[in-house]
């Protein structure tokens, strides 16, 4: 008999997904399985126009996470004929929260983009993170110049997974209250090179 380790390497580092032993054929035996990930839940946070998605995104990329965008999952419902006086918000949040459960689950690493403007939905991704006993990495993503801020929304382009962008009012009214946890704060006046540098230094624990 000899033992055999799969394993998968990310930019994170090494995770050991699944230790099985192998018969002499290479077939797995029915002992016992050993399983061990250095899944991390990073969350990113902040007002929209500050550029949450697409720092979120390239970090999804380097990490080969699952990316997971509260947005994109509320234009979902709406595609689907669910009406937008409904609190698709809300919802939106909870599905997105069950499939990060899911691949957690998984020994994968998740990376969720959302404005999270409470305490109630951070504390959703807590509670999240305990169960699994991962780490939890959370990423609030500011633009420290209001005029660039708002030239910023101002000048989003609709999408498929966002159709109706909030306008600069809509940005202003929000209930977008400070955060009390531990957490990096970038500033996207900064170049996204050094956003993305201070960001994967952060989640790797450097």
């Amino acid at each position: 008999m000899v033992e055999q380790a799969d394993v998968v390497r990310n930019l994170a580092g090494l995770r050991v997904l699944d230790v099985g032993r192998l018969d002499e054929t290479g077939d797995r035996c029915c002992g016992t399985v050993l399983r061990e990930t250095g899944a991390v839940l990073v969350v990113f946070g902040g007002l929209p126009g500050t550029g949450k998605s697409t720092l979120s995104r390239v970090v999804a990329l380097r990490l080969m996470a699952v990316w997971l965008r509260v947005d994109a999952i509320e234009s979902a419902m709406w595609r689907a004929g669910v009406e937008r006086d409904q609190p698709t918000g809300l919802a939106a949040y909870v599905v997105a929260n069950t499939v990060a459960d899911a691949q957690l689950g998984l020994g994968s690493t998740v990376v969720a983009d959302a404005v999270n403007p409470v305490e109630a939905a951070r504390a959703g991704w807590r509670r999240l993170a305990e169960s699994h006993r991962v780490a939890l990495r959370v990423i609030e993503v500011t633009c420290s110049d209001p005029e660039e801020h708002r030239r910023r929304v101002e000048r989003r382009v609709p999408a498929r997974d966002q159709p109706r962008p909030p306008g600069w009012e809509q940005v202003l009214a929000r209930d977008y209250q400070a955060w009390s946890e531990s957490r990096l704060v970038v500033d996207t006046m900064d170049s996204e090179d050094e956003c993305l540098k201070q960001i994967m230094e952060f989640v790797q624990g450097s």
